[in-house]
Formats: structure tokens, C-alpha cells, sequence
């Protein structure tokens, strides 16, 4: 695997990571009824759209990795 592809497999991996806890902290904030809170870690938690982002630049590298053989 090229380097560039596997730097994006991980900023994915992180970012996927981040995601996750802040989903995870709206749903605590929801259900105490704070739901300012919430609407904060809910947004917070886009990062999954970011870790789309590197998921496919993952595959680009991938693919100009092997259409160079």
C-alpha cells in the first residue's frame, strides 16, 4: 500500500473515532434533557463526512498506485 493511501486510511480512522464518541455524548445529553448539548455534539459530529473524504482519497492513491505497475 502506498504511504499517501495509508496516511488517508488512518486520518479516516481517527476521524471515524471522533465521530463516534461525539455521537455518543449527544445521545447521553439528549436523553438528561440537554438538549443544547446534544445539538452541539451532534454537530460536532460531522467528522464522519470528513472521514469520507480521506476514505476516498484513500482508494484514488490506491488506484494511481497500481495503474503506475
Amino acid at each position: 500500500m502506498s504511504k499517501k493511501a495509508a496516511e488517508h486510511h488512518k486520518k479516516a480512522s481517527e476521524h471515524h473515532t471522533n465521530a463516534a464518541r461525539h455521537h455518543g455524548e449527544a445521545a447521553k445529553h439528549h436523553d438528561a434533557g440537554d438538549h443544547e448539548k446534544a445539538a452541539h455534539h451532534a454537530h460536532t459530529a460531522r467528522h464522519a463526512a470528513h472521514a469520507r473524504d480521506h476514505s476516498e482519497h484513500a482508494v484514488k492513491a490506491h488506484t494511481e498506485e497500481h495503474g503506475k505497475k
